[in-house]
């Protein structure tokens, strides 16, 4: 299951303060602020799908991510090359590095990042 865009940007507020308060996720969007009940309903769809829970205090919930970050973004990376490039890794890769615009250091960094899997495996 997936976000929608809306609940990925709450998603991503909720991952960078591990856990907050309805105020805390307020505080945290930048202008124009979204409405009280839009968060709501955001928060209930994402409680919904599996992506937050919450702990109550008397009238206040504490929400927290049950997904992590790496998981969500690793998922959406593998339907990426799955649908767009043919279940190829390599030509996922072959694709970023020639369409991103890497600086010459990013490239050796990264050549440097495969070397190191190479080696592991």
């Amino acid at each position: 299951m997936s976000l929608s865009k809306s609940e990925e940007e709450l998603m991503n507020i909720i991952w960078r303060l591990k856990k907050a308060f309805m105020k805390d996720l307020l505080d945290a969007y930048p202008e124009p602020k979204p409405a009280t009940t839009t968060v709501a309903t955001l928060l209930k769809r994402m409680a919904d799908k599996g992506f937050v829970s919450y702990k109550s205090y008397g009238r206040s919930r504490e929400y927290y991510p049950l997904v992590k970050k790496k998981d969500y973004f690793s998922k959406h990376v593998k339907g990426l090359i799955k649908n767009f490039f043919n279940d190829s890794p390599s030509q996922f890769a072959s694709f970023f590095a020639e369409e991103t615009n890497l600086s010459k250091e990013e490239l050796e960094a990264l050549r440097k990042l495969i070397d190191q899997q190479i080696k592991n495996r």
